[in-house]
């Protein structure tokens, strides 16, 4: 799956959320400062080139939709920066984040009942 750009990721966040919305809905669900309408257009577009948005024309405006899960992107990003970084373990990834103090006991141990959790 293509990684997407930080302002990408912005507006399928918002996708996301919304599950289908015109160009408008997208614009007022962005932060302040809003982009400009033309700019998530734009943006849009990529998404929709990329294969992570669909579109449904309705008269004489369009709504979108996403085509990839925010679970499916979340997989493979994670996956990405586990080989990119950590060559592909993620035990690596993890003992990284407890020697930056990212992650705590509690997080670790709460890791750990779902790791078993999911091998029965």
């Amino acid at each position: 799956m293509k990684p997407l750009t930080k302002a990408e990721e912005q507006i399928m966040q918002s996708i996301w959320k919304l599950e289908a919305a015109f160009l408008k809905d997208i614009v007022e669900a962005q932060p302040e400062p809003r982009p400009h309408s033309n700019t998530v257009a734009t943006i849009i577009k990529i998404l929709t080139d990329k294969g992570f948005v669909g579109v449904t024309p309705i008269g004489r405006v369009h709504q979108y939709y996403p085509l990839v899960s925010k679970e499916d992107y979340s997989s493979s990003s994670i996956r990405n920066l586990v080989e990119g970084y950590f060559e592909g373990s993620f035990s690596e990834a993890v003992s990284f984040m407890v020697k930056q103090k990212d992650i705590s006991v509690k997080e670790l141990e709460l890791l750990l009942t779902e790791i078993k959790k999911h091998k029965k």
